[in-house]
């Protein structure tokens, strides 16, 4: 057994599948084996959006925001969808992007940790306090100044059709919430335009 390797694994517990499904608001941490770093360069967070745009079309979800750090990601999914389930977009997320990963002979821990956002944290003010606060990240680890957080270069967001859409643009909540209500009313197929 090597020293990267644990001796035992420890998983963290879960909740019932069905917190995970269909209109689920889960935030995701995954963070780095051995809180590695070296990975994030502009190529591997256009290859991440990639993967990222791929699993949000395959599993019916949007993602307000997501932030990279050097040795951890955050990720906020909302599903669109009845039979949208996050914890199999997740499985597929993390195996294509270890895939990628292993150019720098890095990988994500075993298991991403997730809050599953209540009821009263789903409404347009928790949520937008849970985005700043990931949004914020790269300012309490000091890689961008206070209030300069809309300028870090490894922060966005992907709403599956919406490719517009900007985290720190003004109107952005409006044109969310508008885009997010849309797919869900109207379901990720749209064959006018």
């Amino acid at each position: 057994m090597s020293i990267d390797e644990p001796a035992e694994r420890d998983h963290l517990k879960r909740l019932p599948p069905e917190y995970y499904q269909d209109q689920a608001y889960v935030h995701w941490t995954l963070t780095m084996q051995n809180r590695q770093k070296g990975w994030l360069q502009p190529v591997f967070f256009y290859k991440l959006r990639e993967l990222l745009t791929h699993t949000t079309f395959r599993y019916g979800l949007c993602c307000p925001i997501f932030c990279c750090m050097p040795d951890h990601i955050h990720m906020l999914w909302l599903g669109i969808v009845d039979g949208s389930d996050q914890q199999l977009a997740m499985q597929h997320f993390r195996k294509r992007f270890n895939q990628v990963l292993q150019v720098y002979d890095c990988r994500l821990q075993d298991q991403a940790y997730d809050h599953v956002l209540k009821e009263e944290e789903r409404l347009e003010e928790g949520c937008r306090a849970l985005v700043d606060y990931i949004a914020r990240n790269p300012e309490r680890a000091e890689l961008v100044a206070t209030d300069e957080f809309a300028s870090y270069p490894y922060t966005s967001c992907l709403v599956p059709g919406y490719p517009e859409l900007k985290s720190f643009d003004s109107d952005f909540w409006t044109r969310f919430w508008r885009a997010y209500s849309f797919l869900k009313n109207n379901g990720m197929l749209r064959l006018r335009s």
